[in-house]
């Protein structure tokens, strides 16, 4: 019902909407001293009313950070790609699922996660305990189990609307929580 709701509310933003936030999230994001000190980013293209990324992604590619972006696989795992700027996305349409931008370039497998400083995570909500809402699809609970068992500790950072840090989401064994939302207004840490 939280995902529906949400859903609700983000598709009444208008594309000046989400542009006009994509500055000010940048901006918060940028100000992380985990993305400042980080080699490498996990991040993600935003698509539709999601909160934009592109400020964000330009933004650490300029720096020099090597950005990582998802190439969604046909078992809903994520492969990764370097991000080299907008001009070298694809539209990928997945079957009866929404069509996502992803790199052109060369797939680095779905490990190349676990060379991240700090995975940017999409979400719908997150909560006072810092557990993330997602769409359901279970792609980015594969990425982080992963990076569990790894034993790999990036930063994960959730990016949100203002209104979408919430009292609690529905949780489940093999949910983690997040160290920090990122919202066009400010951050939001997590122990």
């Amino acid at each position: 019902m939280l995902r529906r709701e949400i859903l609700s509310v983000r598709s009444r933003l208008t594309a000046d909407d989400v542009r006009e936030t994509a500055g000010a999230l940048a901006d918060r994001a940028l100000e992380l001293p985990e993305l400042a000190h980080a080699r490498t980013v996990a991040a993600y293209v935003s698509v539709g009313s999601e909160p934009g990324t592109l400020a964000l992604l330009d933004a650490l590619h300029a720096r020099g950070v090597r950005v990582l972006l998802p190439a969604l696989m046909a078992d809903n795992d994520l492969d990764w790609g370097a991000y080299a700027g907008q001009d070298a996305l694809v539209r990928v349409q997945h079957g009866g699922k929404m069509a996502l931008l992803e790199p052109t370039g060369e797939r680095l497998g779905p490990a190349a996660v676990q060379e991240a400083d700090a995975v940017l995570l999409p979400g719908l909500a997150v909560d006072a305990r810092g557990m993330r809402l997602g769409r359901g699809g279970g792609s980015y609970d594969r990425v982080l189990a992963r990076l569990e068992r790894a034993g790999a500790g990036p930063a994960l950072v959730v990016l949100l609307y203002d209104t979408e840090v919430v009292e609690r989401v529905p949780a489940e064994a093999h949910d983690r929580p997040v160290h920090a939302a990122v919202t066009p207004a400010g951050v939001r840490r997590f122990r």
